[in-house]
């Protein structure tokens, strides 16, 4: 059944009702409009990186994206979970092609030093999905003296598409930004990026990064819009995976029988466009559309409301525009 005026209502309202549109409800009622998924092997010959990938949503992408054929770059920060996963994934998947990386996406210099060496291996790519993230229950600093969250869902995420966009092969390839239903219980600021001020909360620090993410999406759809690169910002809706249960206790016992699995939450390899399509954008509270990309939702209200005030641009001596988070990637921030 194809998108109608009267489907996009129904989207809406399951979005604006929370609890139908984020738990296992909404995919369930979606199906019967959404597209059909890509066939299996329609990206063979395709090559996508996925970071956060040794567990929950990442593990899931990754298998998604082998069934459809891809060669799958799966990302993490500890040797030992990322090789086992690659180990697994080839087992249970004859003639997968599945490269173990590894690097903390938190660290920029890691981030740097990743980027060449992959860079050197690997001259072409056709997704790339920025999956990895954390929710700390204290302040806590990255290497570079970066508050953990904005390093792991910005910092890191932004410098990484920078030093991988020559790689993104031009009209056949897509960004993804996983982000999160969290975001909507913090707003935008460009007075404390690094949340030094007042007591932490590592969810609400988890929330604004995640919202964060949605923005700098947006910016870079922009900037590759001329080389016909796709980039999106999408969430999950609400999934029962080991942060959650981790982090947020209470919710996840509260709401585990309407939680999503990771499966079915897999939203990037579920809308990934095969060759000869134009790509889709598909959240928990939006349809997969044809056409340019459309923050419709969470992503659409995010920018208008909010994008003015964060993301602030200035002229480098390039001419290039950047957003403010990249000149926080660069100098050292203030601490407490």
């Amino acid at each position: 059944m194809p998108a109608t005026p009267l489907t996009r209502i129904a989207d809406a309202l399951l979005d604006r009702a929370v609890v139908p549109g984020y738990s296992k409800l909404g995919p369930a009622l979606r199906r019967r409009w959404w597209p059909a998924d890509p066939a299996p092997g329609s990206m063979a010959g395709k090559r996508v990186l996925v970071t956060g990938a040794t567990s929950g949503i990442g593990t899931a992408i990754a298998e998604g994206l082998l069934d459809l054929g891809a060669t799958v770059h799966v990302l993490g920060r500890n040797r030992a979970k990322t090789d086992d996963l690659v180990a697994r994934l080839t087992a249970e998947n004859r003639g997968a092609d599945v490269v173990a990386e590894v690097c903390d996406v938190g660290d920029l210099a890691a981030v740097r030093a990743w980027a060449a060496d992959f860079t050197g291996r690997v001259d072409a790519l056709h997704g790339l999905v920025h999956n990895a993230g954390a929710l700390p229950p204290e302040r806590s600093e990255t290497a570079q003296g970066h508050e953990l969250t904005l390093a792991v869902h910005v910092l890191g995420p932004h410098l990484m598409t920078a030093l991988l966009a020559d790689t993104l092969v031009d009209g056949a390839s897509a960004v993804v930004w996983m982000s999160s239903g969290g975001m909507y219980g913090a707003g935008l600021r460009d007075d404390d990026l690094e949340f030094t001020q007042g007591e932490y909360s590592g969810v609400r620090a988890y929330a604004r990064t995640k919202r964060m993410q949605v923005v700098l999406a947006a910016d870079w759809a922009q900037r590759l819009a001329g080389r016909r690169v796709g980039v999106y910002s999408t969430h999950p809706g609400w999934v029962a995976t080991d942060g959650v249960t981790a982090s947020i206790p209470g919710f996840g016992k509260v709401m585990a029988p309407l939680l999503r699995t990771p499966r079915t939450a897999r939203t990037p390899p579920s809308g990934w466009s095969p060759p000869g399509r134009r790509p889709g954008h598909r959240t928990s509270g939006t349809t997969a559309r044809s056409g340019p990309p459309r923050w419709a939702g969470s992503a659409a209200r995010t920018r208008r409301r909010s994008a003015g005030s964060w993301l602030r641009w200035r002229r480098t001596p390039t001419s290039r525009a950047e957003p403010c988070c990249a000149a926080a990637a660069a100098r050292p921030p203030t601490r407490r």
